[in-house]
């Protein structure tokens, strides 16, 4: 008997509509107030004008917290990889009985609250932080040295709320990976690096391309690090559109901000898919 073709949508139905509810309605809502008008009352005046826009590339001040918050990003994921990668490859070549254990401790900081976790970093950063309170203990220096409240702090916030994300990517893809692969490389004259550099590092590019964009998409939308740990001139982009939204109650340009981040990382995303295959990241990680 030959399948109906609507079953496989009848099936779909509640997970699609849960989909279009959560995430499809309130991007579309987003958009339409991108249009609306801010009145000088502080009225939201139903409209299809672009002055918000006109208004974020009007002044440089908010373009240059687009790119700063770019910067960031890149940042961030160049450090989660170079700090990632390793404890990933320990996990797949390691045959320890403590390997499921040290796999929980990369999952424990999900089990924790973000907020606590990033407020957690005061304590260690401040001037009267675990550091501070160390070096001047040793004597190596005699006040306190500011290491809060700037970017540097910022980076580390994000890097202990991302870094869990790049390992466990880069850890399924080469999970994925046979090991029989590198002991043939090996059998056939290669060094332990040479196998590592042709065989293994080549297999393990779908993890760290899904790793990369997952943490660059993550970071370019979070708001809570630069808030806590930052200073003034350490804002990104979601902070700004926090601000609006909920400090001036400028839904239109608050708005108009979101869907000017939603467009780049969208672009962003369709160029990374045309040039790198996101289609077959997914397909590696399924395997995995």
């Amino acid at each position: 008997m030959k399948e109906k073709p609507w079953k496989p949508w009848l099936l779909l139905s509640p997970s699609l509509t849960a989909v279009f509810l959560l995430l499809v309605v309130p991007v579309c809502f987003v958009v339409v107030y991108s249009f609306w008008l801010r009145a000088p009352s502080g009225q939201d005046i139903p409209a299809f004008q672009m002055g918000n826009y006109a208004k974020f590339f009007a002044d440089f001040f908010y373009p240059s917290i687009l790119l700063d918050t770019l910067r960031v990003a890149l940042e961030t994921v160049i450090l989660c990889l170079i700090m990632g990668y390793v404890p990933a490859y320990f996990f797949y070549r390691t045959e320890s009985r403590l390997k499921p254990y040290l796999m929980l401790l990369v999952m424990l900081p999900f089990w924790i609250s973000f907020i606590i976790r990033t407020l957690s970093w005061i304590n260690i950063l401040g001037d009267s932080g675990l550091i501070n309170h160390l070096l001047m203990k040793s004597g190596i220096i005699s006040s306190p040295i500011g290491l809060l409240y700037n970017e540097g702090a910022v980076i580390m916030g994000l890097l202990q709320y991302l870094l869990p994300f790049m390992i466990l990517n880069i850890y399924v893809s080469l999970d994925g990976i046979d090991k029989s692969l590198t002991e043939a490389a090996k059998s056939l004259g290669c060094t332990e690096w040479q196998a590592f550099k042709e065989v293994t590092l080549p297999l393990s590019l779908p993890g760290v391309s899904a790793g990369c964009l997952l943490v660059f998409v993550l970071t370019c939308g979070t708001y809570l690090p630069p808030m806590i740990l930052g200073g003034p001139g350490n804002d990104m982009i979601a902070n700004l559109i926090f601000k609006r939204v909920i400090g001036t109650l400028d839904w239109p340009f608050g708005s108009a901000i979101s869907t000017i981040l939603l467009t780049l990382l969208v672009i962003i995303v369709y160029t990374y898919n045309r040039y790198m295959g996101i289609n077959q990241i997914f397909k590696t990680l399924s395997k995995g």
